[in-house]
């Protein structure tokens, strides 16, 4: 077995079982996915793709960290700048989406989604020429705040995986990363962590969300030479993920369709991807013994 299958087969090993296990003691305790005290209870498996790649650099190949690209590499702050805002483009191809098909009306009032947090019957929205700009800066400041928090994934899955699993074929590595990553969250899936109306169909639509994602967050991992640009984005894209396309649509209609990561984000997504094939994204990546 040569050094490269080795370490791949030692993290997958290592980050599925660290976080399936973490995962495993806030569900046998009996809380449910929507509880806080679960999202709460869950972060540390955040880190275990990072953990494990750690684990297999240092003491499994010994390769070290030359190639992990921990430094931000800041030339490259044009594709920061993409990275950063990116999902906000995608939250508002789902708004226009989601109303010209006639899907929904998105709750600009957030009535919905107060209720549900449990806020006064009579709390007063803000008004609605404001909301959407708070909204969005909101977002993108939380994005940029748990940067550091998604590097526990991005160190694994683009600083490790893609560059070990197929480095002669990077959309190849990039696909099969995206399917692996989404295997990864299964567990929490089938709990309903995302949608609990959709145990058994989210993990299908997951999937292709997180191979277009995988694309993106793997090209600007190559372009940049560095693990923070995609951490950017993963953190971007989460923070939109938990404002806009969430409280916007809160019990409105089927998240399947207009959740982030639902359906009618493939259209943007895609795009996005044919854009970087076009660029000549597929370079293959510099490989290791």
């Amino acid at each position: 077995m040569s050094r490269r299958s080795k370490g791949v087969l030692s993290y997958l090993a290592l980050t599925f079982g660290a976080a399936w296990g973490l995962w495993a003691i806030p569900l046998r305790l009996g809380l449910q996915p929507r509880d806080p005290r679960f999202q709460l209870a869950i972060l540390p498996a955040a880190f275990a793709p990072a953990l494990a790649a750690a684990i297999v650099r240092r003491w499994v190949t010994g390769e070290g960290f030359d190639d992990a690209g921990l430094r931000p590499n800041l030339r490259s702050w044009r594709l920061y700048l993409l990275a950063w805002p990116y999902p906000l483009v995608v939250a508002g191809f789902i708004l226009v989406l989601t109303t010209a098909l006639g899907l929904a009306q998105p709750d600009w009032s957030l009535q919905r989604a107060l209720q549900a947090l449990g806020a006064p019957p009579d709390a007063l929205p803000l008004p609605g020429r404001l909301l959407l700009p708070l909204m969005a800066a909101q977002s993108l400041l939380t994005g940029l705040l748990a940067t550091p928090i998604l590097l526990g994934e991005e160190f694994g899955w683009r600083s490790y995986l893609r560059l070990r699993i197929a480095p002669e074929r990077p959309l190849l590595a990039a696909v099969a990363t995206g399917v692996i990553w989404s295997l990864w969250h299964l567990p929490l899936n089938l709990r309903g962590h995302d949608f609990t109306d959709h145990p058994l169909l989210w993990p299908a639509v997951f999937t292709v969300t997180t191979i277009l994602l995988s694309i993106f967050f793997g090209w600007l991992r190559q372009r940049t030479d560095s693990v923070w640009a995609p951490s950017l984005a993963h953190a971007a894209t989460n923070a939109v993920a938990g404002s806009l396309s969430l409280l916007l649509f809160f019990g409105g209609p089927n998240p399947i369709f207009v959740g982030s990561a639902g359906a009618l984000s493939w259209l943007p997504l895609g795009a996005l991807c044919l854009w970087i094939a076009r660029r000549g994204g597929w370079q293959p990546i510099a490989e290791r013994p």
